[in-house]
């Protein structure tokens, strides 16, 4: 009989990993909200627009490999507190100094990827307290601190213009020192914790094709909701004429339509089967991101798909991690490093490959039509595995969680 998901597990653990998650994303995509004030004064093209919001999504994705590594040495506990510093550092030197150019933003954006790369230690730090059949919800919870990209999306461009782009960077230490202390303080490793692991067993779970189908679905889901959260300010502002500040709120509401449902999605891949739910979402993502694709002259009417597309990768995203720690539930600590750089990746390409299309062709079309064909693709990829899943390590056999 299945345990209640609250008399389980350790809910300040839970509750510290969300907090930590959700305000390392804050400041992950920093760069996308304050895109339009920095891009002015530094006199940006759309290419490297696009690739100034672009680079702290690969530089994330990068340091999410590292950080599993720490996550499987360290523990996921200390692991976290080393990438709080390293960020909080970060932002105090361009705080202090100021960025005065291209190529000192897109460092920056290079030190902020260590708050994309807290996803490898918030997933399995909360993880590691729950039984199979909580999996979807204790990680979909742990994981809606993907509305941190709202957060900085609502708050950052309205501080800019009140203090100026240079000083939200300082303001943004705040939040960061208050996560901290509540994770210091909170934040818990599960005695449950798998032994260390050596180089070359990181790389034999690569040999496993499982791992690499994963790491695929995960950069169309996840790919496709932090590339676009980095990219919908600059997106409303060119196309609809917004303001930076009213932007900012657009691309809020569409964040938080992508990052609230993500335990939703996780809740009911554990209902339903992680596979089932996957497939609907990927079908709707392709949709609505096609739909986009032919640029709506009617604000509203975007804002409405935009929500949609947002919200279908947001369910993708909870239901891709209800599936990972039943198939790999011993290495889940590389395994969310790898799965979260896959996913950083495919964030990096569609936030640059929109900024270059727009500065090629003058739209953003291809950018856009591109990625839902590549949302068509993982449907066709999962649809090819579903069976050999089932049958194998989801069998009822050999889990009580649905596959």
């Amino acid at each position: 009989m299945k345990s209640d998901f609250w008399s389980v597990g350790h809910k300040p653990t839970l509750f510290a990993a969300f907090l930590y998650f959700d305000l390392s994303f804050m400041v992950w995509v920093l760069l996308g909200p304050l895109a339009v004030q920095i891009s002015a004064d530094l006199h940006l093209t759309a290419a490297q627009k696009g690739m100034m919001v672009a680079v702290p999504i690969l530089s994330g994705a990068i340091l999410r490999m590292v950080m599993g590594v720490l996550v499987d040495h360290l523990q996921p506990k200390k692991a976290g507190l080393i990438g709080q510093l390293v960020v909080l550092i970060a932002l105090a030197l361009a705080w202090f100094n100021g960025i005065h150019s291209y190529h000192q933003v897109l460092a920056l954006g290079v030190a902020l990827g260590m708050a994309g790369a807290a996803f490898a230690v918030a997933l399995p730090l909360a993880s590691r307290w729950y039984p199979p059949e909580h999996q979807g919800t204790a990680l979909g919870i742990a994981g809606a601190g993907n509305s941190g990209t709202a957060l900085s999306a609502l708050f950052a461009p309205g501080l800019a213009v009140a203090f100026g782009w240079n000083n939200v960077f300082g303001l943004a230490l705040i939040p960061l020192l208050f996560a901290l202390v509540v994770y210091t303080l909170y934040a818990k490793d599960s005695p449950d914790c798998p032994p260390k692991k050596s180089f070359h067993q990181y790389m034999n779970v690569l040999k496993d094709k499982d791992a690499w189908w994963f790491m695929f679905f995960y950069s169309v889901t996840f790919g496709g909701f932090v590339g676009m959260a980095s990219s919908l300010t600059l997106y409303f502002n060119d196309q609809y004429g917004l303001s930076p500040v009213i932007a900012g709120y657009f691309t809020a509401a569409c964040v938080f339509a992508g990052s609230l449902v993500r335990p939703l999605g996780g809740n009911i891949a554990d209902r339903i089967g992680g596979i089932r739910t996957l497939m609907t979402m990927y079908v709707i993502a392709a949709v609505f991101l096609l739909i986009m694709s032919f640029g709506m002259s009617n604000l509203y009417l975007a804002l409405a798909v935009v929500l949609l597309a947002m919200a279908a990768l947001g369910l993708g995203n909870g239901a891709v991690f209800q599936l990972v720690p039943q198939r790999f539930r011993k290495e889940i600590g590389v395994m969310t490093g790898m799965v979260g750089m896959a996913g950083g990746i495919g964030g990096f390409y569609l936030a640059s490959s929109l900024g270059f299309s727009r500065q090629i062709t003058g739209s953003y079309q291809i950018g856009l039509t591109v990625f839902a064909g590549l949302a068509v693709l993982a449907l066709i990829g999962l649809i090819s595995v579903k069976k050999r899943w089932r049958t194998t390590w989801g069998s009822s056999a050999a889990t009580s969680a649905k596959v």
